[in-house]
């Protein structure tokens, strides 16, 4: 279990999506050991870098994950069209000698669901409300597999590499502080290039519309991976600013049950009963949440295909689900069914190809920006450290105002076994502030 302690000791958690403690993830026998290498979000190049240049520590990595986890196939899920990445992985694989695989997946959206990922590659279908522990796979993003390999060198999770893309003056990747301001990401990345503009936080599917303020304030995590700014009209905003009761107005006059968010949701498509048009439907008619078909709603990706590219209405079924998941789950709801569940024989027509997807979401201008191969490292004087970056519970602060601290010192803890992860110092300096977050600020002077 010394992998494990390894992993604990230095924080790491899912760096692609919920930040799910892999200390606790880990923790399991199964099958196959499957890595997220399919960079899921449009305009987003960060797994990219991270397997271009950290290939070999990857591989490294999954070879001693492999026996931990009991896996007798290591398979890396990757995107057929990503062949600088492909060739580099397999140079790596040739070099160690391993048995770690390459699976080449389409260019669809969303490829990176950990779901379809694991029906791709295993041909096994995770059923609705359940993880892939259920059909004997586990599944990590590729970035956090480095994080597992730094583990194993005593590095923690100090760092992030993040995309900064849009209207900005030299869209890069940087490498920062964890802590570091998203107002910092985008002044590294040459400053805004317009003056009306938005800030979406994580993808232009799933990410989050940030207000002036959140630019400020907001701190980058161990589960960020992109910055994007748009013009401030941007079809895109417009979307994602819709108020859920507007929606439900919105659908009581406008849905028309063409069942298109249905037909084309990947769920629906993987087999799960999952029917947003007909949760739109009970929603208009004010049925209470407690309806049967409203547990539908919690195995619902949240992957935005419904309301960004299917409704021709311009309804949002995603918001909606969002928020009954929300109450439902206050009530300790859960989804379940004794369905025998089988994918679409139209999956394979209906799966969304992420260049059509980009020239719906009018993103075609940034789709082909060529970044400078080497990520930007940003140095700063503060980081704002939350002490909670994951699923589960805060880290409680082992450090107090006034104390000083270097870079990659523990200063947030997690028991073993809890659900949660440690955190570190990302820079060195004197801690100010102790609450929610952790302060550091550093009197060393930045160029």
């Amino acid at each position: 279990m010394e992998l494990l302690d390894q992993i604990y000791k230095a924080g790491v958690v899912g760096a692609g999506g919920a930040g799910f403690p892999t200390h606790i993830k880990l923790k399991c026998n199964v099958e196959y050991l499957l890595v997220n290498a399919a960079e899921c979000e449009p305009l987003i190049q960060t797994d990219k870098y991270i397997m271009r240049h950290n290939a070999e520590k990857i591989i490294k990595a999954l070879t001693l994950m492999a026996p931990l986890v009991g896996a007798d196939k290591v398979i890396i899920a990757i995107k057929g069209k990503y062949e600088r990445e492909i060739d580099v992985l397999q140079k790596a694989i040739q070099k160690l000698d391993s048995k770690v695989e390459l699976f080449y997946l389409k260019s669809v959206y969303p490829a990176g669901d950990e779901q379809v990922i694991v029906y791709e590659v295993t041909g096994r279908v995770i059923p609705p409300g359940g993880i892939p522990l259920n059909v004997g796979s586990v599944v990590s993003n590729v970035a956090t597999v480095l994080n597992i390999y730094d583990a194993t060198i005593g590095k923690s999770v100090t760092d992030k590499i993040i995309t900064v893309t849009g209207e900005v003056n030299n869209p890069t990747l940087l490498s920062v502080p964890i802590g570091t301001s998203v107002s910092k990401c985008i002044k590294a990345a040459g400053g805004l290039s317009i003056k009306d503009y938005c800030v979406i936080m994580g993808g232009p599917m799933m990410g989050r519309i940030l207000s002036s303020d959140e630019v400020e304030e907001r701190s980058i995590t161990k589960t960020d991976g992109g910055i994007i700014v748009l013009p401030a009209d941007h079809y895109i905003r417009a979307r994602k600013s819709l108020s859920v009761q507007h929606i439900i107005n919105q659908t009581k006059s406008a849905c028309i049950q063409c069942s298109y968010c249905t037909q084309m949701c990947p769920r629906y498509l993987l087999g799960h009963p999952l029917r947003p048009h007909k949760i739109m439907r009970a929603i208009s008619m004010s049925l209470d949440h407690s309806e049967e078909i409203f547990k539908e709603a919690l195995i619902c990706s949240e992957c935005g295909i419904c309301e960004m590219y299917a409704c021709p209405m311009g309804i949002s079924p995603r918001q909606v689900n969002i928020m009954i998941k929300n109450e439902l789950r206050k009530k300790g709801v859960k989804f379940n069914t004794t369905l025998k569940i089988i994918p679409s024989e139209d999956r394979d027509g209906r799966q969304v190809p992420v260049s059509r997807l980009v020239q719906r979401l009018n993103l075609g201008k940034y789709k082909d920006i060529k970044f400078n191969d080497k990520a930007i490292e940003v140095n700063v004087n503060i980081v704002n450290i939350p002490l909670k970056q994951h699923i589960g519970k805060p880290a409680t602060a082992i450090v107090s105002v006034g104390d000083d601290v270097i870079r990659g010192q523990l200063i947030g803890e997690i028991k073993p076994g809890d659900m949660g992860a440690n955190i570190h110092a990302s820079i060195s300096g004197k801690v100010t502030k102790v609450s929610q977050c952790i302060i550091i600020e550093s009197s060393e002077v930045i160029l």
